[in-house]
This record gives structure tokens, sequence and C-alpha cells, in this order.
């Protein structure tokens, strides 16, 4: 569904490190490879999306990382489809799963990579919350596989050479 456009993202990266992802010590499952070199772990909370901060405060605490080297990567309904954000830190904008992480971690004070899901397809009288529990229609999916690729190469981008530059390839429309 359009919620699971995070999921989808850690999909590819996964792919691309040649790793799979096994059971956390949480509601989290992860996965470990390397990036330029650097060690990351992706993380899939297995919890509902507006309780993913418990799994992800379990997964710092025990993978002892604070939360500004975390990279939040959520769908976004406020953006046109497609539609690549980066931010250091802020609000939750909206989004309960964000606004979890916020709560959990008792900070705003993470990188978060938001992947525009669009309104633009959404009937008039849809409420948000089917609408971004919804498939994709067929005629987005060039659109989404090109979003999920270029934030997979987003997150290459921060780990590699930060998130200042990171934010000035990717902060702008596809």
């Amino acid at each position: 569904t359009r919620h699971n456009t995070g999921f989808m993202v850690i999909e590819e990266l996964a792919t691309r490190l040649r790793c799979t992802a096994r059971p956390g010590k949480g509601e989290y499952e992860y996965a470990e490879g390397s990036i330029g070199g650097l060690p990351v772990t992706l993380l899939a909370p297995a919890t509902y999306m507006n309780a993913s901060g418990e799994a992800v405060l379990d997964a710092l605490e025990h993978f002892r990382v604070p939360p500004d080297r975390l990279l939040v990567i959520a769908d976004d309904l406020a953006l046109p489809l497609g539609t690549l954000r980066l931010r250091g830190s802020g609000s939750d904008g909206g989004h309960n799963g964000l606004a979890s992480v916020i709560y959990q971690l008792e900070t705003e004070g993470f990188p978060r990579l938001r992947c525009g899901i669009g309104r633009e397809g959404r009937p008039e009288k849809e409420a948000a919350a089917d609408f971004v529990l919804s498939p994709f229609a067929s005629d987005e999916e060039e659109a989404v596989r090109e979003m999920i690729l270029r934030a997979a190469d987003a997150v290459t981008t921060i780990v590699e050479s930060g998130l200042a530059l990171a934010m000035t390839v990717y902060n702008r429309a596809p």
C-alpha cells in the first residue's frame, strides 16, 4: 500500500546491500550491510505504523545508536507522487508514524526522508486513512518505482557524503 513506501525503500536497499532481514530483540526486523565501507543497519518495525516509535526505540537502545544517527523513511500524503523531501529534524507533519517516533525518542532531532505518495489520485470523499492504505494505481507504478530507486540512492548519498549534500541533490521534484 501507499503506507508501505518506507518498507519498499528498505527492501530496495537490502537487495542492493545483499543482506537479509532477521528478527530483532523487539518488534522489528533488521538487516546489516555496508555502504561505502560504512556499516548500516536497516530496520523494519513490525508494529502498527502508529506505534512504530516503540520498535525504533528498542532498536536504537539495542544497537546503541543515538537518534541523530537514525534516518526515518516515511510516506507523505502532502507531497506529490514521486517527490522526495529530506530534513535533518522537524515535526511529524501529521504523520502518525513520525509522531510515534518523536514521542518515544523524546526528540524531533533525527533526519527523515519523506516519499511523496500524492493526493492527486485520491477521490474527493475518500478518507486519508483509506487512501494511504490503498495500493498504488497501475498508472502510478512507474513513478513509484523511480521514487523508490531515487530514495535508495538518497540513503546511499547520506551515508557516503552526508545529509547536506543529499538534501541539495534530492530535495527537488522528480
